[in-house]
This record gives structure tokens, C-alpha cells and sequence, in this order.
């Protein structure tokens, strides 16, 4: 039964909110490369301010065509932080995501 729970495909939609759509995934791309784990976001307006796993604290600006929107569309990332300890199981839920412009959940 795990299996068919992993294999599940998940679509959203493409134009959706940049902060809803982290909010919902709760992974950070880096611009090294690094996918790093929320641990909470505080939204303020247009700017949103992110806690990882790892303590670092940064602010975001909700921006569609970001670097980081890109990669969180695309799944750019090299490698997973060892201090945010991302389970596999969180992993792999992302890597079966997909983003579609017509197809899937608005948030």
C-alpha cells in the first residue's frame, strides 16, 4: 500500500501564488543548489520571511518568475541539506510533482 502512496502523481497549477505554493511544498532551493526544509514562513504583504531547519532566516519577495519559482517548477537542485535533515519520503513526494499550466490543484 506504500507504494501506490509514493507512485501518486500530484499536479498543481503553474500561475498559482509563489507563497502558497512554499508554503505547500515547505522546500527551499538555494542558489548552490541546496534544498533545504522550512521550517516556518511568516507572510507581511509582498515579503514573506523564511525560517529552515538549518536557522537561516531570509526574507522573499512573491515573484512568479524568481530563480527560486523557476526551480521549485523545474526541480533544480543538487543536492539535499544535511543540517535540514529532509526525509526520503519528503523527497520523493517532491520529485513526483509536477507543474502544470491547464492541470491541477489551485492551493
Amino acid at each position: 500500500m506504500a507504494t501506490d502512496a509514493t507512485s501518486k502523481k500530484r499536479y498543481y497549477r503553474k500561475n498559482v501564488d509563489f507563497f502558497k505554493l512554499v508554503e505547500k511544498i515547505k522546500l527551499w532551493p538555494s542558489r548552490s543548489g541546496t534544498l533545504h526544509g522550512i521550517k516556518s514562513i511568516t507572510i507581511r504583504g509582498s515579503i514573506a520571511e523564511i525560517t529552515t531547519h538549518c536557522n537561516e532566516t531570509f526574507q522573499i519577495y512573491n515573484s512568479r518568475h524568481s530563480r527560486a519559482a523557476r526551480c521549485l517548477r523545474n526541480k533544480l537542485f543538487f543536492q539535499a541539506c544535511t543540517t535540514c535533515k529532509i526525509p526520503a519520503w519528503k523527497l520523493e513526494k517532491y520529485s513526483s510533482t509536477f507543474v502544470n499550466q491547464n492541470y491541477g490543484s489551485h492551493l
